[in-house]
Formats: C-alpha cells, sequence, structure tokens
C-alpha cells in the first residue's frame, strides 16, 4: 500500500525567510514555488538530495487552514505525506477500519499528482497526506 515518506510539510509565516534558511543557509535546492489560490497557500518544493522532498507553505490569507495552523501551533512540520500506489484503494481500506478523513475523495495537488488527506484525529494528531505516484 504504502511506498515511502514523499515529502514533510513545514506551515511558514513567510516563504522568504523560510527559504533564505533551507535554501541559502541549509543548502536544499529549491524545485518549484506554486501559488494555490484556492487553498489559500504558496507552496516551495525543496529537494533533500533522496526521494523526500520538503514543502514550506506559507498562508496567502488570514482564513487559509495553513493561518489556522500557525495561529494554534506556529511554525514547524504541518504534515508528512506518504507516497502510496493506489490512492482510491487506499481512502477505501481506511473507511472499512473507520479511519477519519478529510478527503474522501482524492484531489489533485500543488503537483498535479492526485492527493487526499487524512485527519489527525485517526493518527495521533499527525495530518497525513496521502500522494499517488
Amino acid at each position: 500500500m504504502f511506498m515511502g515518506v514523499e515529502h514533510v510539510g513545514v506551515a511558514v509565516k513567510c516563504l522568504d525567510e523560510a527559504l533564505r534558511i533551507y535554501r541559502d543557509v541549509l543548502g536544499f535546492r529549491l524545485l518549484s514555488i506554486h501559488v494555490l489560490t484556492e487553498r489559500k497557500v504558496k507552496a516551495a518544493f525543496l529537494s533533500t538530495g533522496g526521494e523526500t522532498h520538503i514543502e514550506l507553505l506559507e498562508p496567502l490569507d488570514s482564513d487559509s487552514p495553513v493561518a489556522k495552523f500557525l495561529e494554534s501551533r506556529g511554525e514547524g512540520i504541518h504534515h508528512i505525506a506518504i507516497k502510496v500506489y493506489d490512492i482510491e484503494k487506499t481512502l477505501e481500506e481506511f473507511k472499512k477500519k473507520g479511519v477519519f478523513l478529510v478527503d474522501e475523495k482524492p484531489r489533485i495537488g500543488a503537483e498535479g499528482k492526485k492527493i487526499a488527506f487524512v485527519h489527525p484525529k485517526s493518527t495521533k494528531g499527525v495530518l497525513l497526506e496521502l500522494v499517488m505516484k
């Protein structure tokens, strides 16, 4: 069912400041930046040198989910994204097992891949993102 970690999402107040740290100081390579107006977030993907990426998330609006996360928890890890072989099948299996889902059906994510979120109530407070490879 699972193929490994796709990326780790990090909520930040200012993407430019975060890029100065992650890219300029730590040396991660910037792969792309996406503005997702419908989700009220700006996302930057960075290479770790391996298969797993880092996604920096800056809210575009004070009522976005990332802004609410920052307000309650501050900057830091927002979610862990797991690569799956078959996202529809994974969601169906999770539903049968009583897992709370944010997304009952997949949607298209920042990089054009099918994604769906698993509610943190089912994962001891960790927001999981499923990513179809």
